[in-house]
């Protein structure tokens, strides 16, 4: 496939790719929407619909034998969530407030799977006890939110069925742009040079970031900064989890490169660092939230230099 192909095809995976995706988040909120569910479990199921471009690009690098672009891409696309959702929510609308109990469910439970993920590629523990340890994480995690959710639950809105419709399409076009622009960004990418990590961790981590992005400062602007967290951590817990943990059952995911260990060592700081600015009573303010965007642009520079 020549050059100019490869990048034709990229666009159109990646523009099929992210429309889809805003077509399955929209979806998903329209589902919560009509069971009535609140601010929590809303930003769950956001983040689920928003991470499907992310997990399927990190999920078909691995299969196909890019290993370090698959990495790349979870990785590079959790330090970007806090960035891009975060740190430009509290800089646009003034800050970002959260309830601390609801903080320290979500910031332990985000800390804790990045712990686990770290020993994974680590190599300091095989992929069946991260696999187990990350759902005695997760498991307790949802059976706590499920309950505080349902007392909390919403007066459920009429939403048409039909529209629910277009959930399992959503997801087919999703799956399929990954797989285009998986194969067509590497080939973009070593034509010009750059190592698979650096493709997963800058080109293919943002632009598949995105849909969260959006939805994610969406959330911001609205004041719910509940669901804002809560999808951002979520998104990024899901990232680990499905892009990385389950997958290491049956591909190797082992960070072999210094870089790629040093990045898997800068998301859990970048992850540990946002929850402490979200710990004050009055939440996070503009400066935490320029602090969470230079860190990102200074991650994205120590991976231009490096690679």
């Amino acid at each position: 496939m020549s050059t100019g192909l490869a990048a034709v095809l990229f666009v159109v995976s990646l523009a099929g790719t992210l429309g889809a995706a805003a077509v399955f988040a929209d979806r998903l909120d329209h589902l919560g929407a009509r069971l009535g569910l609140p601010e929590g479990m809303l930003g769950l199921l956001t983040a689920a619909g928003a991470d499907a471009p992310e997990l399927a690009t990190a999920i078909v690098a691995l299969v196909t034998g890019a290993k370090s672009t698959g990495f790349g891409v979870v990785v590079g696309s959790n330090v970007f969530n806090l960035g891009a959702m975060i740190g430009v929510s509290a800089l646009l609308y003034g800050g970002v407030h959260l309830r601390r109990d609801a903080l320290a469910l979500e910031g332990g439970v985000a800390l804790a799977v990045t712990v686990v993920t770290l020993l994974l590629v680590f190599g300091a523990i095989p992929a069946w006890a991260a696999v187990v340890l990350a759902l005695a994480v997760v498991v307790p995690y949802a059976v706590v939110a499920f309950r505080r959710e349902l007392e909390e639950r919403h007066h459920p809105q009429h939403v048409g069925s039909g529209s629910l419709l277009l959930i399992p399409p959503a997801v087919a076009v999703i799956v399929l742009g990954s797989i285009g622009m998986v194969h067509t960004g590497l080939q973009l990418g070593r034509a010009a040079g750059l190592p698979d990590v650096l493709i997963g961790t800058l080109v293919l981590a943002v632009v598949t970031s995105l849909p969260n992005a959006y939805t994610g400062v969406r959330l911001g602007l609205a004041g719910r900064g509940s669901a804002l967290v809560s999808e951002t951590l979520n998104s990024n817990t899901i990232n680990l989890v499905g892009g990385l943990v389950i997958p290491a059952l049956f591909v190797s995911v082992s960070a072999t490169g210094g870089l790629a260990k040093a990045d898997a060592v800068w998301l859990l700081a970048a992850t540990a660092v946002a929850i402490g600015l979200l710990a004050p009573r009055r939440g996070m303010r503009r400066v935490g939230g320029a602090m969470l965007v230079v860190s990102w642009i200074a991650f994205a520079a120590v991976q231009g230099i490096a690679g």
